[in-house]
């Protein structure tokens, strides 16, 4: 057998699990049960090290490919699962086919489609997921990749600052290009909205789905999201030459969108009258970027700008009582000493492990702000802490994880 790691420090359970076999007849107690989509190949998780791997049984030409496709679109910061290993050359059944078993890290508080709904889609639950997915092929498609089965069954969600970011988990049909023609992409959408009204109509059959909720129109939706920011990244505007603070304000929008700007083209036209734009962004985290930068913070993108947002506030707030303005580096250390720590420290480690630590600190902004309305005056996070955790925290379930 021959065993390819991404990283030499990261041997998930070593030669100890029996990669040889068949996936489907790995024994129960060397497996771990997490929240898990619907899936077309085997798939087990392995607990190690206070870690959780998953381990998804492929064709091993299938399973190599995918493997390639995960580690660059990973070199391209997108959000996708984190590629661990390939195992290939295992021995091959006869007239069988050669399988390679395709270890990928498993993503900490994320939640597979069917699992967000379980509980009863809401309209603004529905919404929210269309948003995330189109957001998320929007940033594939910039990087030149080619999906061919979006689904939100192919996604893993996670909470982010009261939404939703997706992930991409399956790469089984993808293609990685330079860059991806206006038909490409036209047929990666037209397949990703009929696999969500299939999905919703799936649901609609066996669970029923509240009113205003159809799937066809839900398809159509994340079509339309998605050609909604598709627009808004790449257009091009034409203005007046007096307008230049036009430039300013689409770098804003593209920014509050967390998105870069890598290149402006500026050029005049009608004998210097009039002015167009183009512009490049790069991959998205602007708001990520910023926050890492300043404070070491990895959260996701939603988290960063509520972060960065209550970080400003604190700046603002301690420039103001001692009469200077705080250098925003000087700011974000204190931020995190005085604020952020001592906040997330005032919640009990059994708790805590239910969220991430940016989803429970933005959760506690606001538990803040809804209880300081009550008490009629600011009241600070440490002193809220206590009833955020009775009042949410402790409403939601612990996450099941059988070793």
């Amino acid at each position: 057998m021959r065993f390819r790691l991404a990283n030499a420090e990261d041997y998930p359970a070593g030669l100890e699990l029996p990669w040889a076999t068949p996936l489907e007849r790995w024994p129960d107690e060397r497996c771990t049960d997490v929240e898990r989509g619907l899936h077309r190949n085997p798939l087990r998780f392995v607990a190690h090290d206070h870690a959780i791997y998953a381990i998804k049984e492929l064709l091993e030409h299938v399973a190599e490919r995918e493997y390639a496709l995960l580690r660059s679109l990973q070199d391209l910061n997108l959000p996708v699962v984190e590629p661990v290993g390939l195992v290939t050359d295992r021995p091959v059944p006869p007239g069988g086919d050669p399988h390679g078993l395709l270890v990928t890290r498993f993503l900490q508080h994320s939640m597979p489609f069917r699992h967000v709904i379980s509980r009863g889609v809401t309209v603004a639950q529905a919404h929210q997921l269309l948003d995330a997915l189109a957001d998320l092929l929007v940033n594939l498609h910039l990087a030149g990749f080619f999906w061919g089965d979006c689904s939100l069954s192919n996604a893993l969600f996670r909470l982010d600052a009261g939404r939703y970011s997706a992930y991409l988990v399956d790469a089984e049909t993808a293609e990685l290009h330079a860059t991806l023609s206006d038909g490409q992409r036209r047929h990666d959408l037209d397949i990703a909205g009929e696999n969500v009204a299939g999905e919703f109509m799936d649901l609609q059959a066996g669970f029923g789905l509240p009113e205003g909720l159809d799937p066809i129109e839900l398809g159509a939706g994340l079509i339309a999201r998605y050609e909604g920011l598709w627009a808004e990244l790449t257009r091009e505007e034409v203005f007046a030459a007096q307008e230049q603070y036009r430039v300013d304000s689409r770098i804003k929008r593209l920014n509050e969108l967390g998105f870069d700007v890598e290149e402006l083209d500026i050029q005049t036209i009608e004998g210097g009258h009039k002015i167009r734009l183009r512009v490049q962004v790069v991959e998205p985290g602007h708001h990520r970027r910023r926050l890492e930068a300043l404070t070491g913070l990895d959260v996701q993108e939603n988290q960063a700008r509520r972060l960065l947002n209550d970080l400003d506030h604190s700046r603002a707030w301690q420039g103001g009582l001692e009469g200077r303005v705080i250098p925003e580096q000087e700011a974000a250390q204190r931020w995190l000493a005085e604020v952020y720590r001592p906040a997330l420290a005032a919640i009990p480690p059994e708790q805590a492990a239910k969220l991430d630590a940016a989803e429970i600190f933005h959760q506690l902004l606001e538990h803040r702000w809804y209880t300081s309305e009550r008490a009629g005056r600011d009241l600070p996070l440490v002193e809220v802490a206590p009833s955020y955790v009775d009042e949410v925290l402790a409403r939601l379930p612990v996450p099941e994880v059988k070793a």
